[in-house]
């Protein structure tokens, strides 16, 4: 275990432990298990404002996107202008290059802690108790690849973990389609409103993809990359013990419902000023 994350990890430890036993008289022999699952969503909760941040950075580099190609195309012999040019707009419009990553990032530690948690055997120099309990008969310290086999119980246990990580995978995968196809028809919309020449100039900077990596950054690689990218978490599942699957279960399912809530919110003050004429316009 990293020193770095060992203070973290024995005061989460700690928590999941009394989350545990304070929820046994409600849960029975699912206590810890469903410690788990509390814990993980409470996290996620507290860290919600960084989410919110992150998405609507997200949103607004994507609204500037028509501008961009247009800059791409007006200085495409003028690197180091356009590198200004484009300084200049994400600041302007998208308050900054990073507004849309550095919130997701600043939340890494804390999932960095509560995954550690789980896949750790030892705690403070102690064994981790938590991953010798168990769920219907399955320790959460249990591996499927080292277990008795799929129809025994503990294969049945990691069965349902995978069905379920599959279902927010697919769930997850088709929102991600969503919203891009959102993002695509708005970009569209924007450069349609902003007039032939800024359609021209959008057209212009479009580069046709010929290399390896230009293909699998076109439309359909991306597409392709968006359908199968949130299944990883089922082949994660496969490879750590029980404890850290149930996380992995609780954070996916929350960052699933937590975007398309604040989709929604952010989405809405936008509808509401592309409805406002602007000032001047002809009436």
């Amino acid at each position: 275990m990293s020193a770095l994350f060992a203070g973290p990890i024995a005061v989460a430890y700690h928590l999941v432990t009394w989350l545990s036993q304070f929820l046994a008289p409600l849960t029975g022999g699912l206590a810890t298990a469903a410690a788990i699952v509390v814990f993980t969503l409470v996290v996620r909760l507290l860290l919600s404002p960084l989410s919110f941040l992150g998405l609507r950075g997200q949103a607004r580099i994507a609204a500037v996107q028509p501008q961009i190609q247009g800059l791409r195309a007006k200085y495409a012999r003028q690197p180091d202008k356009l590198q200004a040019e484009l300084s200049a707009l994400y600041a302007r419009e998208a308050g900054g290059m990073l507004s849309g990553c550095l919130p997701l990032l600043l939340q890494l530690p804390f999932f960095s802690v509560m995954y550690r948690l789980f896949l750790s055997g030892t705690v403070s120099g102690k064994a981790n108790e938590l991953l010798h309990r168990t769920l219907f008969g399955t320790p959460l310290g249990s591996h499927w690849l080292s277990g008795p086999g799929p129809v025994s119980g503990q294969g049945l246990a990691f069965g349902g973990l995978f069905a379920l990580l599959g279902v927010l995978a697919w769930l997850s995968a088709r929102a991600a389609q969503k919203a891009a196809a959102s993002a695509t028809l708005a970009t569209s919309t924007t450069v349609a409103a902003a007039g032939p020449k800024a359609a021209r100039a959008a057209v212009s900077g479009a580069q046709p993809a010929r290399t390896p990596a230009a293909r699998a950054a076109s439309p359909a690689g991306l597409t392709a990359i968006t359908r199968l990218l949130p299944f990883t978490t089922v082949v994660i599942a496969a490879f750590v013990p029980l404890a850290a699957g149930l996380y992995l279960l609780a954070s996916t399912g929350w960052t699933l419902a937590e975007r398309a809530v604040l989709r929604r919110r952010i989405a809405a003050p936008a509808s509401v000023a592309a409805a406002v004429p602007p000032a001047g316009s002809a009436r």
